[in-house]
C-alpha cells in the first residue's frame, strides 16, 4: 500500500484520488477550497461523473481516502504527491500556471521527507523543470525529491473507465528511479507504459489532444462540403473509420469540441509555437473551424425559420459540452444561446444534469425547463445541442404535436433524416 497525496479535487484530481484508493492505496486528497473539502467529507460530489459518487463513498468507508485542506497533513507520510490543479487559458492563450506554482510552493514548504512530485495537470513543455526549481528554492530544509510528468488522458463521462483501463500510461522524468517507481504505481492497470523524458511526456499530452481536435474540425469542414455535393458525412465517417490508419473515433461532425481540455490545450500549443517563432497554421485553422460551427448553427436555424428569428421561440436540448457530464466549460450552448438572444429570439433550454452549472453562464433572458416536452410546447424550432441518450428516445410524434412549427436543427446528427421526414419535420442535420 502506497501513501499518496493528490492536490486538487476537480475532474482529474478527484478521479485520480478515488481510483488510486480503489487500487488499495492510502490517499489524502487536498484542496484549498474549504467548502469543497467539507462537502466531500459529507459525501457531496463537486462534479457529475458517472460512478464517481459510489467510488468515493466506498473508499471513504474503507478508510482508503481522506480529504483535507492541510498540506502538512496530506504530506506527512506521502511517498507521492500528484499535482492535479487547473491550468486555464490566459489572456493570450497561454496556460495559466498560477495554481501549479502555488501547489509546488506549498508542497516544498510542507514536505518532510523524500518525495516524488508528479505533474498530472496539463502543463506547457518545460513546466517540470520549472516546478523542480520552485520546489528546490522554496524548501525551508533540503529534502530529496524528483519531478515526474504523468499526464492524464481522461474523458469526461467515462473518466473512471479511462483511468482503470487506459490505452497507455505516459511517464516522463530525468530521474530514472523515480520514473520506475511511478510506473510501478500504475502496474495494476496492466496497460502499456511509455517512459521518456519530462518535456517529451508533456508534449505527448498536448499533441494527443490537438490531433483529436484536428480530426473533429476536419470532419466538420468536410460536412459542409458533403451538404453541397449531396454526400452523407456519417456514412463517409463510417467508411473512413474502417481504415486502421485513420480509426473511427472522433470522426463525428457536429457543433465542434468544447470542455476543459481541447480548447485550452490547442490554444496553449499554438501559443507555444508562436513563442518559438513558428506559425501554427493547422492549429489556428482547427480553432477557427471549431468556432465557426456555433455561428453556423444559428445561421442554419435562422434559414429554417424563413430568415428571421426575432420574436421566435427556440428550444435548446442539451447544455453540457458532451453527454454524461455537467461540464459547461467552452460548451457550444453558451455561444449559441447568447447569439439567439442577441438576435431577439426567446430561448428555452433543458439538460438532464447541467442546469445548475449552466444557470450563471447563460443570459438572464434564457428560460430553463425541467422536461423536454414542456420545453417543446409552442416552440418555433428545436435545436439538438448535446447528444444525450434521453433525446434519442423522445416520442417524435408527441414532440411534433407540441411544436408551433415542426422544425428541428440536429446539431449532433442523432436522428435519421428519412424518419424525420416521414414524421413530418422540417429537419436539418450536419453534413447530411
Amino acid at each position: 500500500m502506497k501513501q499518496i497525496c493528490v492536490v486538487g479535487v476537480g475532474y482529474v484530481g478527484l478521479v485520480t484520488a478515488a481510483c488510486f484508493a480503489d487500487l488499495g492505496n492510502r490517499v489524502i486528497a487536498l484542496d484549498v477550497n474549504e467548502q469543497r473539502v467539507e462537502n466531500l467529507k459529507k459525501g457531496v460530489m463537486p462534479i457529475y461523473e458517472p460512478g464517481l459518487d459510489e467510488l468515493v463513498k466506498r473508499n471513504v468507508s474503507g478508510g482508503r481516502i481522506h480529504f483535507t485542506t492541510s498540506y502538512a497533513e496530506a504530506l506527512k507520510d506521502a511517498e507521492y504527491a500528484f499535482i492535479a490543479v487547473g491550468t486555464p487559458s490566459g489572456e493570450s492563450g497561454e496556460a495559466d500556471l498560477q495554481y501549479v506554482e502555488a501547489a509546488a510552493k506549498s508542497i516544498a514548504q510542507n514536505m518532510r521527507a523524500a518525495l516524488i512530485i508528479i505533474n498530472k495537470s496539463t502543463v506547457p513543455i518545460g513546466t517540470g523543470d520549472w516546478v523542480a526549481d520552485i520546489v528546490k528554492s522554496a524548501q525551508p530544509n533540503p529534502n530529496e525529491f524528483a519531478v515526474v510528468s504523468c499526464p492524464e488522458f481522461l474523458r469526461e463521462g467515462s473518466a473512471i473507465a479511462d483511468f482503470m483501463s487506459p490505452h497507455r500510461t505516459v511517464i516522463g522524468s530525468m530521474d530514472k528511479d523515480a520514473a520506475n517507481k511511478v510506473a510501478h504505481l500504475h502496474l495494476p492497470l496492466r496497460a502499456p507504459i511509455v517512459i521518456t523524458d519530462l518535456r517529451t511526456a508533456e508534449m505527448i499530452k498536448y499533441a494527443s489532444n490537438a490531433f483529436l481536435a484536428t480530426k473533429i474540425s476536419f470532419m466538420n469542414e468536410l460536412a459542409d462540403l458533403c451538404e453541397l455535393v449531396g454526400a452523407d458525412v456519417k456514412e463517409v465517417a463510417a467508411g473512413m473509420g474502417y481504415d486502421a490508419r485513420i480509426g473511427r473515433h472522433f470522426l463525428d461532425a457536429g457543433l465542434g469540441w468544447g470542455g476543459s481540455c481541447f480548447p485550452k490545450d490547442v490554444e496553449a500549443l499554438a501559443f507555444m509555437a508562436k513563442e518559438k517563432g513558428l506559425n501554427p497554421r493547422i492549429l489556428n485553422d482547427v480553432m477557427d473551424v471549431n468556432n465557426d460551427r456555433r455561428k453556423d448553427a444559428v445561421k442554419n436555424v435562422t434559414k429554417m425559420l424563413g430568415g428571421e428569428i426575432k420574436g421566435k421561440t427556440i428550444g435548446l436540448l442539451g447544455l453540457a459540452f458532451k453527454p454524461n457530464t455537467d461540464d459547461m466549460r467552452y460548451a457550444p450552448s453558451i455561444d449559441i444561446s447568447a447569439a439567439l438572444v442577441r438576435a431577439g429570439a426567446n430561448v428555452r433550454v433543458y439538460d438532464p444534469v447541467a442546469m445548475e452549472v449552466a444557470r450563471p453562464l447563460l443570459s438572464a433572458e434564457v428560460t430553463m425547463f425541467k422536461d423536454p416536452y414542456d420545453l417543446a410546447k409552442d416552440c418555433d424550432a428545436l435545436m439538438i445541442i448535446t447528444e444525450w441518450n434521453e433525446f434519442k428516445q423522445l416520442d417524435l410524434e408527441k414532440v411534433k404535436g407540441l411544436l408551433k412549427t415542426p422544425v428541428i436543427y440536429d446539431g449532433r446528427n442523432i436522428y435519421d433524416p428519412k424518419v424525420m421526414k416521414e414524421v413530418g419535420f422540417t429537419y436539418r442535420a450536419v453534413g447530411r
